[in-house]
């Protein structure tokens, strides 16, 4: 199946209308590339906030209450470019209050067959914690769809090993990873969260960024880092681990996941970190001795 990350750049709609445009083309041009799978960025829908003004973009708080009046139009418009374009879409995040005035950056799930489902992100970056509304998720899941099982780890979740191996025994093979990030730093981070935990647990990872500068906001005002598709760096992928990658090029990025291929090469594997994980686990091995040394 292939898979399509975008490096996306932030815009300025004016209106729903004219956001949801923007997703159809997006959307259209992923479709005809021949995807069966289309990840776009962590925060997308912070960009609706330049529909609501200065006063309202510029300002996260204010940002996130106005956001919640468009909740049933994100969902309806991703439900109807799923079954238009006949993909799997996992459009970024949208700021959701679950009551009380909290906040979960929720990863929606969209099939083609009208099917709706959900990934909250579950640690917050320290900028998030900041925001003092923002919660973390508390349950983890793992998708099964057209025979594939994924999961979705957004941004910093993929910096975690433990959830993304709970994901991978469940079945996992694939973990979508939308993000944004404003620094060099904190790109590298999510891109060495990738390839750690594609090398972990053989399976492939694929990370979707935003892109560009965006003033009005301060949640989206400095993007960096690319999209990239990432497996195990290890017999029959490349040896750097990355399968395909944006390389600073704004729009999707697109390769294919073939899970048989993952599963042939373990037997030729050089390492197999997936299959020797539970020695980590003896008991010898949970607890460091310290010894001095005269």
């Amino acid at each position: 199946m292939k898979v399509a990350v975008a490096r996306y750049p932030i815009g300025r709609p004016g209106s729903f209308d004219e956001f949801a445009g923007v997703q159809r083309r997006w959307i259209d041009e992923a479709a005809q590339a021949g995807a069966g799978i289309a990840l776009l960025p962590e925060y997308l829908a912070l960009e609706l906030a330049a529909m609501f003004g200065d006063h309202v973009g510029s300002d996260l708080h204010a940002s996130l209450s106005a956001l919640q009046a468009l909740r049933q139009d994100w969902l309806g418009l991703y439900r109807r470019l799923a079954a238009q374009s006949g993909m799997l879409l996992v459009p970024g995040t949208f700021l959701l209050d679950t009551g009380g005035g909290g906040y979960r950056n929720r990863a929606d799930v969209f099939t083609p067959e009208g099917g709706h489902d959900w990934q909250d992100k579950l640690q917050l970056t320290g900028f998030e914690k900041g925001v003092g509304t923002i919660e973390g998720g508390d349950a983890l899941r793992v998708f099964e769809y057209r025979g594939l099982r994924f999961g979705i780890a957004v941004c910093y979740d993929i910096e975690f090993p433990l959830p993304v191996r709970a994901q991978m025994e469940a079945g996992a093979r694939l973990v979508l990873a939308p993000s944004c990030t404003d620094t060099a730093a904190g790109a590298t981070r999510v891109r060495v969260g990738c390839l750690a935990r594609a090398l972990e647990n053989r399976c492939f990872i694929a990370q979707a960024v935003t892109a560009g500068e965006a003033p009005w906001s301060p949640a989206l005002d400095v993007n960096t880092g690319d999209a990239a598709l990432y497996a195990p760096m290890d017999v029959g992928f490349p040896a750097d681990g990355v399968v395909a990658a944006s390389d600073g090029r704004d729009g999707w990025t697109i390769a294919d996941v073939d899970t048989d291929a993952l599963q042939a090469s373990r037997a030729q594997a050089q390492v197999a970190n997936d299959r020797d994980w539970p020695r980590q686990s003896l008991p010898a091995l949970r607890a460091a001795r310290v010894t001095a040394l005269g």
